[in-house]
């Protein structure tokens, strides 16, 4: 396998484009082509990160949070960033980074979360929108199924849980061909009518190229009619945060102290009634507090996400139990949700490459 199938397998999971403008996902540094044999997967990249990856020869890093996170003006050991790049690069080691578009996905940051506490009917406190397009094109009847296969092979139809998901209208599309066209259908020189059908499919907005490019090769006509839509309906694959279900209600400190156990986190920053039963919690992996009020308005008993500020608290008082349980611990989570699709995916494409989490810590939190 290569770095490039690697960043290929991420990148259809966690899209680049669903991430924050102001992030910076994607390949950190390392050649695109180069082998890949083993890849230690991490949250952070630190010193200790380098080291590690050199001591179990993996060549490739896979982080959550990107070492470069804001353009460089040196790379030169007096900086963290410097020192880091400089020693990757000098031992070919390759480093891709899966931020917001992993906290943003189906099956990511926040999911990982609530799968570690058990949780059940698992969906997103908020759906993102405005990144879907439809496009529309026009195809004699016999050829309809071969222009949807080849589009939805590129990403398009994908609605929640169903793929090649389309819509079909038979209509009758008219056209004059000049001289120097070679209509498919009539001749050149005459208004002609066709029989044909109308096919809509959804797609990513970043998509959309591929899937034209698609539609246009598998399309018999030598002129492919076709439009674009933008859509603003929410998208049910990419959101923020998620909501689920206990398996058995409990009380507001059993569920802190099972929290507290399942993490691993040395201290808890929370708020709320002691005595209020918990049935069902929101969840955000690393700094969520601004979905505060998306989880009041799904009625949650519980909020868990980190970095809460101070009037934040003041702001759940009455309305939800809320907890800081500490950024490091609500999103280590996803290093075995990771591992596990770089392990399913490269078994798929019968590759044989060692996905390793990585043993050490990158949390820079002491608890006293």
């Amino acid at each position: 396998m290569t770095v490039r199938e690697v960043q290929e397998i991420l990148a259809a999971w966690a899209p680049p484009a669903i991430a924050w403008e102001e992030d910076n996902p994607g390949l950190q540094c390392g050649d695109p082509a180069a082998p890949v044999r083993r890849i230690l997967v991490t949250l952070d990249v630190t010193s200790g990160t380098v080291a590690e990856a050199r001591r179990r020869r993996c060549d490739m890093i896979v982080s959550h949070h990107p070492l470069l996170f804001t353009p460089l003006r040196s790379v030169t050991p007096s900086r963290p960033e410097g020192r880091i790049l400089r020693e990757l690069i000098a031992r070919n080691i390759a480093l891709y980074s899966a931020h917001t578009n992993l906290d943003f996905t189906r099956g990511g940051t926040s999911f990982a979360l609530a799968e570690a506490l058990d949780l059940t009917e698992i969906r997103f406190l908020e759906t993102t929108s405005a990144n879907q397009k439809k496009i529309v094109t026009f195809v004699p009847a016999a050829h309809a199924d071969a222009v949807a296969a080849a589009m939805a092979a590129s990403g398009a139809g994908r609605i929640g849980d169903y793929d090649h998901c389309s819509f079909r209208v038979e209509g009758t599309g008219t056209f004059l061909g000049n001289e120097r066209s070679n209509p498919t259908v009539g001749r050149a020189g005459r208004i002609e009518r066709a029989g044909e059908i109308r096919l809509e499919m959804i797609v990513p907005a970043w998509n959309v190229g591929a899937v034209v490019r698609a539609m246009r090769t598998a399309h018999p006509y030598e002129e492919v009619a076709y439009d674009v839509y933008p859509l603003e309906n929410p998208n049910p694959a990419y959101g923020m945060g998620v909501i689920g279900t206990l398996k058995r209600p409990s009380r507001l400190i059993p569920f802190l102290r099972r929290l507290k156990r399942t993490l691993g986190t040395g201290a808890l920053r929370w708020t709320g009634d002691p005595a209020r039963s918990i049935r069902s919690a929101a969840l955000c992996g690393g700094s969520g507090g601004r979905l505060l009020e998306a989880a009041v308005r799904a009625r949650a008993e519980v909020f868990v996400t980190a970095d809460i500020r101070y009037h934040t608290f003041h702001d759940a008082a009455g309305r939800i139990a809320l907890v800081d349980a500490g950024h490091f611990e609500t999103e280590a989570p996803v290093i075995g949700a990771v591992v596990r699709r770089l392990e399913i995916e490269c078994r798929r494409s019968g590759k044989s490459v060692d996905v390793l989490p990585a043993a050490h810590s990158t949390n820079p939190v002491q608890y006293l």
